[in-house]
């Protein structure tokens, strides 16, 4: 696919100017997937408030940004009594599978999330959507082939534990809260941490680094483009009738880390020496995880995802 060819599929899920007038809140906007929620909210015309953990700046910006521990209720609920949000997307959270705080885990994944919605919910004029970021991870292993929203959940570590225990939380508040609940596969994008796998195989081509040490090469994940997927969360926030659903966000392709491996050696021109460390393949590591997005199309519409090798391009050419 061209750099035009990525533009049009971009271009398709662009915003219209449906948050003109309308207050936004982002919190984590400091995070990886704040950056691009926020451009696609800023677009579409909302006024861009968000949140970053106490000593963590967001860069250049200083208006509008409140630096908030989320397990601080008090905070919590004076940040969002100044805000005034319309909308909310609450992406802040420990995101890594191998945070090893297994304790801070569950006190801002689900403690966190319990303050912000208390504190929406406390609100005179209530946000029209609230869009809550779990993750795939709450499937677990699995013999489902495609997994959709109805597959049982079957968490495997404590990073997933957590992300399901929030969304039974906030099944406490859907009578007060249009709460939205997505459950984003992995997805990838220019700004990742290089602990996460993609961004760490990307890094060590862009330094031209002889050799690799991985995990599970075999490992198979619906990888997704960050930008498709704020693209995704902006089209739910605008739309009423996604209140009270759970969503899937993902490609519906899988690829293996061996195929990642070999999309990036096409790209930067040479192959790199792999090796296992056994220190890096996980108890219970998750197999394979595939995701049914049909759910999601219904409501934003026909999704023609990024071919995973253009989202590793950008990333190598950043």
């Amino acid at each position: 696919m061209s750099a035009t060819a990525v533009a049009s599929v971009l271009q398709a899920m662009s915003p219209a100017r449906e948050g003109e007038g309308k207050r936004a809140l982002i919190t984590g906007l400091a995070g990886f997937t704040g950056h691009y929620v926020e451009q696609e909210l800023r677009a579409a015309g909302y006024q861009i408030f968000g949140t970053s953990t106490p000593g963590h700046a967001v860069d250049g910006k200083d208006e509008g940004i409140y630096a908030v521990d989320l397990t601080d209720r008090d905070a919590v609920a004076a940040m969002v009594r100044a805000v005034r949000p319309d909308v909310v997307a609450h992406l802040a959270g420990i995101a890594f599978v191998g945070h090893a705080d297994v304790e801070q885990i569950y006190k801002v994944n689900v403690v966190g999330t319990r303050n912000l919605l208390e504190a929406l919910a406390a609100l005179e004029r209530k946000p029209a959507a609230v869009l809550l970021a779990s993750s795939a991870n709450i499937y677990g292993n699995t013999d489902v082939e495609v997994i959709g929203e109805e597959v049982r959940a079957a968490p495997a570590n404590d990073y997933a534990v957590s992300k399901l225990s929030m969304e039974y939380m906030a099944r406490l508040w859907n009578d007060k809260l249009p709460i939205i609940v997505t459950r984003p596969f992995n997805y990838t994008g220019v700004g990742q941490h290089e602990n996460f796998l993609l961004p760490k195989i990307v890094s060590h081509f862009r330094r031209a680094d002889p050799k690799i040490e991985l995990g599970n090469l075999h490992v198979a994940r619906d990888f997704s483009d960050v930008r498709m997927v704020a693209a995704s969360y902006r089209a739910l926030l605008a739309a009423p009738s996604a209140a009270g659903q759970t969503f899937n966000i993902c490609s519906g392709v899988a690829y293996t880390l061996g195929q990642a491996l070999d999309m990036m050696a096409d790209i930067a021109g040479y192959r790199i020496d792999v090796r296992v460390n056994p220190a890096f393949v996980r108890a219970n590591e998750v197999a394979r995880l595939v995701g049914d997005n049909r759910r999601l199309a219904a409501i934003v519409g026909a999704i023609e995802p990024l071919p995973l090798a253009e989202t590793l391009r950008w990333m190598y050419l950043a």
